[in-house]
């Protein structure tokens, strides 16, 4: 089952405030290992603003593009910095809270399986915190596993997201199978007619990936190589999948 939509926003308020404490007790200046080319102050410019796009997004409801803003800029001293991100939160929820989960917005995934509503912006925004609280943890030199509630819903909104698309798989049509430890299993089928996920069936995947989670998330994020979860089969599908770049 998906998350509901009050726990997203929990979730997100949770991740945000984990975030703002991994930034409390670093330096601004740090690399981020994660995202090397980013310090840590250019990972909370780059969350806190997206937060007050995605705010404003979802308040202007439907629309066939994004509302043109001006980019916010992050405070340079720590404290300001750490209070702008807990602000730039405080409007995507406030924003969410207004509309609703079913309310219609603009979103970059309009042919997956994800709706273009308030509620999977909501779904994806909580990913996207929950992966850059991951990164600021690391700069601190204090990574902390991903909550399961998160990982498992995770893993769903990406395939449903970030994988599911009409555009054509280049390659000869492919199954694969992904089955984490806390019980859920997707199957994802790979054709002329793009990649789609749903309920696994009884015929044998071309590949499957067995493993928690969280390590799937990690995986699927680039944050690892996989080294934990246990891959079988055909592994070139996976190596095609991941070097996939739909039109």
């Amino acid at each position: 089952m998906q998350l509901m939509f009050p726990d997203l926003l929990r979730l997100i308020d949770e991740r945000t405030a984990a975030f703002c404490a991994a930034v409390a007790a670093s330096d601004l200046d740090a690399q981020v290992p994660s995202c090397p080319e980013w310090t840590l102050y250019d990972l909370v410019q780059h969350l806190g603003d997206g937060r007050r796009k995605w705010a404003a997004i979802v308040a202007a409801g439907p629309a066939s593009a994004p509302p043109d803003r001006t980019p916010a800029v992050a405070p340079r001293e720590r404290t300001a910095a750490v209070a702008w991100m807990a602000e730039s939160t405080r409007e995507l929820l406030t924003a969410l809270e207004e509309a609703g989960p079913d309310r219609g917005c603009w979103t970059p995934w309009g042919d997956s399986q994800s709706p273009q509503t308030s509620g999977a912006a909501a779904r994806r925004q909580l990913q996207e915190i929950t992966m850059h609280t991951y990164d600021a943890q690391l700069t601190a030199g204090d990574p902390r596993p991903l909550p399961d509630e998160i990982a498992l819903d995770g893993v769903d909104e990406f395939l449903s997201t970030c994988v599911a698309t009409t555009s054509a798989w280049p390659h000869e049509p492919a199954v694969l199978d992904y089955h984490v430890t806390e019980g859920r299993s997707w199957r994802i089928w790979l054709d002329a007619d793009g990649a789609r996920h749903g309920a696994v069936a009884e015929d044998e995947p071309d590949a499957t990936v067995h493993g928690p989670a969280r390590e799937f998330l990690l995986w699927f994020y680039g944050r690892t190589q996989g080294e934990s979860l246990k891959l079988d089969g055909d592994l070139r599908v996976l190596d095609r999948l991941v070097e996939w770049e739909p039109e």
